[in-house]
């Protein structure tokens, strides 16, 4: 819930706004709501925890209801259990796939990921 109150936060808002020109900003669950309050999804794709959906959707262009969504340089993901899948796909687009698999395996990660709509 700590998201939700410091979206009104002008002070910490205003420093996550300092990161307009950093290469990549990335989120997940519903940190996507600071990068919102901070102007930084204007005219991109997000999303965020199933539940915060509604409060997501006057941040940015558009709330695409799935797990991951990589549009430009901004990547948001799902709820929690989605920071995994996030971290293994940032791996894979930052170093490759053979990378991601090596980490896959250090970390007994036995599933695929799925939900990733790239804009």
């Amino acid at each position: 819930m700590g998201t939700r109150k410091l979206r009104y936060d002008e002070a910490f808002v205003s420093w996550i706004a300092g990161a307009h020109n950093v290469p990549y900003k990335v989120s997940v669950c519903t940190g996507s709501l600071l990068l919102g309050a901070a102007g930084l999804l204007e005219g991109k794709k997000a999303t965020t925890h199933p539940s915060a959906y509604e409060l997501l959707r006057p941040y940015c262009e558009e709330v695409v209801e799935t797990r991951i969504v990589h549009d430009g340089n901004v990547i948001t993901g799902g709820g929690v259990s989605t920071s995994i899948d996030l971290g293994l796909y940032l791996t894979s687009h930052l170093v490759g796939e053979a990378a991601m698999n090596s980490v896959k395996k250090q970390i007994d990660y036995p599933y695929e990921m799925q939900g990733i709509v790239q804009i």
